[in-house]
């Protein structure tokens, strides 16, 4: 799922080395993604009134529907 994230994120910003994505088990059946990009960039990560970070969300739980996981997704600024 972290593949998918990471080329979804990758295609949205314009500083692409500067994205940082983790992955935590939080227990066994959710992990959270961190997904941590340039300041310039979180504007275009969110979107306007948060749909683009909706989308990233419902993607990733589409996605993930048939492991029988739950994945969460954050996003923030790399400092």
């Amino acid at each position: 799922m972290e593949e998918l994230v990471r080329f979804i994120v990758n295609e949205l910003v314009e500083n692409k080395e500067a994205v940082e994505i983790t992955s935590q088990d939080e227990s066994a059946k959710v992990t959270i993604i961190k997904v941590c990009v340039d300041k310039n960039d979180v504007g275009k990560i969110i979107g306007r009134d948060g749909k683009i970070a909706g989308a990233l969300r419902t993607i990733v739980k589409s996605a993930s529907a048939k492991t029988g996981k739950r994945f969460i997704v954050k996003i923030g600024e790399r400092d």
